[in-house]
């Protein structure tokens, strides 16, 4: 398990944050079929649910669109739910590691990631920078930290900010086996919310590779330190169409 540090900067703040350690096996004892079965089946009700879509009743008082837009930002994951569910965007599936948060994202609009924890250099700290703080992101494209962001950082700088994305050296591969998924809070962010949002990505990843090692831990008010979970073994066995995948109930 790889270690984390919690910064006096972000702990002071009381904002909760899951983070989602996994270790897959051999990619030949995955069920990727499965996986996309869930996805599928995932969008369909999504489409249904929204039928009548509106923007503003949907997003335009949920935490994080308004998180960003304290920032000036637009909140990504509305971007991406819209253009998935509405625009023809074809749901990603080059790497079914990167598409478990993404599926999170659209299902329940709380954002997340994936890093390759063998990229990392030393322990994770998450940390609130004072001022913007420059790294590449993804794709090496020049990004910075904002003030009163949610980062992290390693011995060799930052990994990812909250509101300009991760960066580019600890990204997933076709090769990365041992990743992690952050869970992003907001400071008006319950934390069941998070709870809800690890157990989901517990349940995406067991779908995919049911032999995969999960370990979840969460930084919020009531968790001063982490905690480990460890993953019900009955998770191991979801098959079938969509009523089979016994997914968590959403809150």
């Amino acid at each position: 398990m790889f270690e984390i540090i919690k910064d006096p900067t972000f702990a002071e703040r009381n904002i909760p944050l899951g983070i989602l350690e996994v270790t897959y096996p051999d990619r030949s004892t995955w069920d990727i079929t499965k996986f996309y079965d869930l996805v599928h089946a995932e969008l369909d009700a999504l489409r249904e649910k929204y039928a009548d879509y509106d923007r503003k009743a949907v997003f335009g008082e949920n935490p994080y669109f308004r998180f960003f837009k304290k920032f000036k930002k637009t909140y990504p994951v509305m971007q991406q739910f819209e253009s998935v569910l509405f625009k023809g965007r074809p749901f990603p599936e080059e790497d079914p590691v990167m598409g478990v948060p993404f599926l999170l994202e659209l299902t329940t609009f709380v954002l997340s990631g994936t890093h390759d924890i063998d990229r990392i250099d030393g322990p994770l700290t998450i940390f609130t920078p004072s001022e913007k703080l420059p790294f590449l992101g993804m794709r090496a494209a020049s990004t910075h930290t904002y003030p009163k962001d949610i980062c992290g950082r390693d011995n060799s700088g930052i990994i990812f900010s909250m509101i300009a994305g991760a960066d580019d050296r600890t990204c997933i591969h076709p090769d990365s086996r041992h990743v992690f998924h952050p869970v992003f809070g907001t400071p008006d962010t319950d934390n069941a919310v998070i709870e809800n949002a690890l157990r989901r990505l517990e349940f995406f990843v067991k779908v995919l590779a049911p032999d995969a090692e999960i370990a979840a831990r969460r930084f919020s008010h009531e968790y001063a330190l982490s905690r480990i979970l460890a993953i019900d073994k009955h998770n191991k066995g979801a098959s079938g169409p969509l009523r089979r995948f016994h997914r968590p109930a959403m809150l």
